[in-house]
């Protein structure tokens, strides 16, 4: 029995949820829109509030889809209620960041700036503070967009093992290791 695709979905107020006949699930809340097309083999059911999930059989895939599916509607909702964010932390001496309304520009040790350009979806914030490492906040209403673009941030200068120099996630720990002298 899948534990998470058998829970409900509750539908908080403000939030509109339609299925049309292809399996597409439409989430309109306060904060915008997103849709997200669902397996056929599966059932999606909308009774007073409530949202539910439902599989035809126990075969393997379709267990594998039915808490797949459900999260990802259960996160659309979240989404368009409170939305998400994420916060990264640029280390390192002369390490830089600076955003210009969906241009994120890094000053990352390399010979040229890296300049990324975010989608509409995501807005950027950056905080620097004199003596502390440069903060950059993301957010947006899709989980899986944000995601990704932080994962493609954090993958210009992954964090090291030996200064903890490059970009990780506030809150993040970094195994460090020891360097060639104390190894003697």
């Amino acid at each position: 029995m899948s534990r998470i695709g058998n829970n409900p979905i509750s539908i908080p107020s403000g939030v509109t949820i339609s299925v049309d006949k292809s399996n597409v699930v439409k989430v309109k809340g306060p904060k915008g829109e997103l849709t997200q097309a669902v397996n056929s083999d599966l059932e999606i059911k909308i009774e007073d509030g409530t949202l539910t999930v439902a599989r035809p059989t126990d075969q393997k895939r379709h267990r594998a889809m039915h808490g797949l599916y459900r999260t990802l509607v259960n996160n659309m909702v979240e989404g368009v209620t409170n939305g998400y964010e994420k916060k990264m932390q640029v280390v390192g001496v002369g390490y830089r960041a600076e955003a210009q309304g969906n241009k994120l520009t890094l000053a990352l040790g390399f010979s040229h700036p890296v300049v990324m350009f975010l989608p509409q979806e995501v807005q950027v914030e950056t905080e620097s503070a004199r003596g502390k490492d440069p903060i950059i906040t993301l957010k947006s209403i899709d989980k899986q967009l944000i995601g990704q673009i932080a994962a493609k941030i954090r993958g210009l200068r992954p964090p090291e093992p030996y200064k903890g120099k490059g970009i990780r996630f506030v809150g993040e720990e970094i195994r460090r290791k020891a360097g060639k002298a104390a190894g003697k």
